[in-house]
């Protein structure tokens, strides 16, 4: 008899009102479900009396030792915010950096006496706590019995016992209940659960025995504490600043971590350990697959929410989901790394954003960027189809990495913006920087990828008649031509290209890139002769709206005159290298005496490319050719950003802490149109939340006035930023610094 199951087609999940497959839990598979929810609480009885009552019942135990008060130490200007740098929260409760002790104070209903009363203090997290999993810690004031955290009496003063507690350097990151447990020769007597007892214990980068243990204490500062942020975007020759104002300490923003990591389901007992934490958070920052923070978008449409572009920080987006449990609309790659860096830095883990330009997305695992021409060498877009980004922002986090061989750990990278899956999910990372740097992309997690994005060549294929296609130029050196973050301590860019590879030719170099096609990745081994004819192109700084004369410079190097048919391409482009509308196409033919240069001169006017711009203001040329005496293939490629109008930003007032102090954002259209559906929004670190005013019309050539009042909250240096945004125009910036004394 033969058996046809084997190759019988499944059958579906049946149908859910909401059209997707039924969810199926543990059932009958494990005892009880796996405890996800750091919100859950369990109930912890009062009193637990010890074996079965008497004929009369339980015996009272109120003539035992009986706590009367428990002071967490929870005060902004006390020790423990003090020492475990959380005293910036904007919270009410304790939140201490595990692997450091902090202290609580506890009183009783009399003097305790060592000899004779037993107590713990216990913290619990998640729903069903357990000794075992870390999730039910008991700790003991005296030497002889301890558990996984340590516990010892700092001070007696009458009643009051003040009590240090030290929590594992591996121990849950989340938010603990916290009890006082009084043991008696009939049962235990603790406290109530009383929500202002709750502590939050969070990743410690002081602490040599933590994963994310950081020895610098500047790097500390400004990838933990520093809430205003610089990214870098624009073009490599044109860089642009964007501040961000990360606002991992304000209000509720923890609380929005915490129930980011509840959404993902991400069991309670893996949530210590930063390497789990961080790949499941650049999955759930997204919400391609997991109904995660942040919807991304870069059609240019964004009626039903907000523009990429207009965002001036993280607060309104992490409360946002928290409180709509819904995925925020929109972003793009540097919204997902600013929010993604308030995550990390709000959690303890340091971090910072990272920008990588031109950044390869390639598609199909090679290492090669390739551009199609037409036999006469104009470039044929429908069959081009990689994508090379001007600019791509992604986060490194740093840790440790045990699952990796010795020397691998430090900063790693991980990028919540979705473009490929990995294990299934759009997520990325951690990827160690040394092993991409190595060419040991075989480390998980998503190396290759990361490898791909700061090494891919740009090859240029010639495309005959019959289709077969030869490559005609080779460009190794365009792609990860520069990665940038932000200086520690300064407002200054730092260029970090070194810790992700070599310099460009040398020895080291070529031995990483066979070591990582040892490991799958295909590059393009041909090597094509180089024409004896350069093209140059010139770097720009154009304002939107202005009309400039684009010169083409052909340079010959051979001793006999050279004749290129030229053809001059200027289009539209998004960051992310896809194109828009084609603006320019010229077909010069250029011939240069020997050891000479000509220039061919292309004046572009506005009123050609405004109609077509896209968002982000950029323009894309190519210019391509043929030398007529070689058959030799040559390129130039140009990114001009186009420069916006700015916001004027100014702040009046005294300068001290909670005294008002004023606002003011001014902005003139200098076009002739009139801008609609007008946005604009500001916020600054510790001294405005987020506030934002709608414009419905701004006519050609006005101006507005947005004056708003604050009130500073703490002192120090900071800044009030403002941007502007609307379908016609986005990308509007202005800041103001601002010192606040106490």
């Amino acid at each position: 008899m033969t058996d046809h199951s084997a190759s019988a087609t499944p059958s579906p999940a049946p149908p859910t009102p909401t059209g997707r497959p039924p969810k199926v839990g543990n059932r009958g598979r494990t005892t009880g479900p796996v405890d996800s929810s750091n919100s859950e609480t369990t109930d912890i009885p009062e009193i637990e009396y010890f074996g079965m009552p008497g004929p009369r019942g339980y015996p009272p135990l109120t003539e035992f030792l009986d706590i009367w008060d428990v002071d967490m130490m929870k005060r902004p200007d006390d020790s423990n915010k003090m020492n475990h740098h959380t005293m910036l929260f904007s919270s009410d409760y304790l939140i201490v950096r595990r692997g450091q002790e902090f202290q609580v104070r506890i009183t009783f209903n009399r003097a305790y006496k060592p000899d004779e009363d037993k107590f713990a203090v216990e913290f619990v997290i998640g729903s069903s706590p357990e000794y075992s999993k870390g999730t039910y810690i008991p700790v003991f004031p005296t030497k002889d019995r301890q558990s996984s955290w340590e516990g010892c009496i700092k001070a007696t003063s009458d009643n009051v016992v003040t009590m240090g507690i030290t929590p594992r350097a591996d121990c849950i990151v989340g938010k603990y209940h916290m009890y006082v447990a009084v043991l008696t020769p009939f049962g235990i007597r603790r406290t109530k659960q009383d929500s202002s007892r709750d502590l939050y214990i969070l990743f410690n980068p002081w602490v040599e025995a933590d994963a994310v243990f950081l020895d610098d204490e500047e790097e500390r500062e400004e990838c933990v504490m520093n809430e205003m942020g610089i990214i870098y975007h624009g073009a490599y020759e044109d860089v642009a600043e964007r501040n961000w104002n990360y606002g991992q300490f304000n209000y509720g923003v923890l609380d929005a971590c915490l129930y980011i990591m509840d959404r993902s389901e991400m069991p309670i007992t893996n949530r210590g350990d930063p390497i789990k934490v961080t790949r499941k958070a650049s999955a759930m920052l997204n919400s391609r697959d997991d109904e995660g923070v942040l919807v991304g978008n870069w059609s240019g449409d964004y009626t039903y929410g907000v523009a990429p572009t207009s965002w001036t920080g993280s607060t309104d987006i992490l409360l946002g989901y928290a409180n709509s449990k819904m995925p925020v609309c929109y972003a793009q790659c540097w919204v997902y790394a600013a929010v993604f860096n308030t995550f990390l830095r709000c959690l303890g883990i340091p971090s910072r954003v990272v920008t990588n330009f031109f950044s390869a997305h390639d598609n199909d695992g090679n290492l090669k960027m390739d551009i199609i021409l037409d036999e006469n060498g104009r470039i044929d877009r429908n069959r081009t189809r990689d994508s090379i980004w001007n600019y791509h922002c992604w986060n490194e986090c740093y840790m440790s990495r045990p699952d990796l061989p010795h020397g691998f750990g430090g900063w790693q990278v991980v990028d919540a913006t979705p473009q490929e899956t990995s294990d299934g999910m759009y997520r990325c990372g951690p990827a160690s920087v040394k092993a991409i740097k190595h060419g040991q992309i075989c480390f998980q997690f998503d190396a290759p990828f990361v490898f791909a994005e700061v090494n891919s060549d740009v090859v240029f294929y010639s495309r005959r008649k019959d289709g077969t296609m030869e490559p005609v130029k080779v460009n190794q050196t365009h792609v990860g031509r520069m990665v940038l973050t932000k200086s520690p301590g300064d407002e200054t860019r730092r260029d970090i290209t070194d810790q992700y590879k070599f310099p460009e030719g040398s020895t080291e170099e070529r031995t990483v890139l066979e070591k990582a096609e040892e490991y799958g990745c295909k590059r393009e081994k041909s090597n094509p002769s180089v024409g004896d004819v350069d093209l140059i192109l010139p770097t720009l700084e154009i304002s939107v709206g202005d009309d400039f004369e684009l010169d083409v410079e052909f340079m010959n190097r051979s001793d006999q005159q050279r004749t290129v048919e030229a053809y001059i391409s200027g289009s539209v482009v998004y960051y992310t290298g896809v194109s828009g509308d084609e603006f320019l196409f010229k077909t010069p033919t250029v011939k240069i005496q020997p050891q000479k240069s000509m220039k061919e001169y292309v004046k572009i006017q506005s009123k050609n490319y405004m109609k077509h711009l896209v968002e982000q203001a950029n323009l894309h040329f190519i210019v391509t050719g043929k030398i007529k005496e070689t058959n030799q293939i040559i390129t130039a490629m140009k990114i001009v950003t186009l420069r916006n109008p700015k916001l004027i930003v100014e702040v009046a007032g005294r300068g001290k802490v909670s005294e008002e102090m004023m606002a003011t954002v001014q902005f003139t259209n200098p076009f002739s149109f009139s801008l609609e559906g007008v946005f604009i929004r500001m916020e600054g670190p510790g001294i405005m939340p987020p506030k934002d005013k709608y414009y419905s019309l701004i006519t050609g050539g006005t101006s507005l006035t947005w004056t708003e009042l604050f009130t500073p909250q703490r002192p120090g240096k900071t800044r009030l930023i403002a941007t502007l945004d609307c379908p016609a125009l986005r990308q509007v910036y202005g800041q103001a610094s601002v010192t606040i004394q106490p």
